[in-house]
């Protein structure tokens, strides 16, 4: 019966596209800013730190990036779930940190002497010894696009670009799915009640599958990748 439901449907294909393409963007903008804060040879290495860190305590607030996002184009577009929330600096800072201790200078040394650059090391040598912290952190932009619904509320009007949590949100709280009919008849309509009942707390399950298949796969890399990427004082 929630396969008969389309905004459900709809929303599950809105939310697995944001999640792929959010996270896909979110891995490369966190490597392309963890990489040179790591480098003890970044001349403003310090400054760029201390500005990104600013910004994990200040914000300009919700209503200027409400403008700054319809200023850009990007209201009621996919590209407003995706877009504002590129990148972590939590996310950065863990990364930046496995990068600065979990990787022997010597390698990159000796890679140097080899002939690699700047880009070959970080494609070759760097980022397949950083796959366990990695793998944590697409776990972490995942789940944070996946259960993200108050974005669409903010930055989406039209109903088909609604990601599940928001359709979700909208049967538990506001009750949209429409069980009731014309019939008087108090048995059938207590029957559909229940029906209606059983399909909100249906929905919920549903939609953490797709979460469950994923977490199998990358629960080995979980505590290794926290433990190699924690943030040292």
């Amino acid at each position: 019966m929630i396969l008969e439901y389309k905004d459900i449907l709809r929303g599950y294909a809105n939310s697995i596209f944001y999640t792929v393409v959010g996270t896909v963007l979110n891995i490369v903008m966190t490597i392309c800013a963890a990489y040179p804060l790591s480098r003890k040879d970044f001349v403003p290495q310090k400054f760029f730190t201390i500005i990104f860190v600013f910004t994990m305590y200040f914000s300009g607030g919700l209503v200027p990036l409400f403008l700054q996002v319809r200023a850009l184009g990007l209201y009621n577009t996919p590209l407003a779930m995706i877009i504002p929330g590129a990148v972590s600096m939590y996310n950065v800072l863990i990364l930046r940190s496995f990068f600065m201790t979990g990787i022997p200078k010597s390698l990159e040394e000796a890679a140097e002497l080899d002939g690699a650059n700047t880009f070959q090391m970080l494609t070759k040598i760097i980022i397949p010894l950083a796959k366990p912290t990695i793998a944590v952190l697409v776990l972490f932009y995942a789940v944070g696009h996946w259960n993200d619904y108050f974005s669409a509320l903010i930055y989406l009007k039209d109903k088909s670009l609604m990601p599940l949590q928001t359709v979700l949100r909208d049967i538990l709280i506001m009750g949209k799915i429409d069980m009731t009919s014309g019939s008087v008849d108090m048995a059938a309509v207590t029957a559909k009640l229940k029906v209606a009942q059983t399909l909100r707390y249906s929905v919920i399950v549903v939609s953490t599958v797709p979460l469950m298949l994923v977490y199998p796969f990358i629960q080995k890399h979980f505590v290794k990748g926290i433990m190699l990427g924690a943030v040292k004082g």
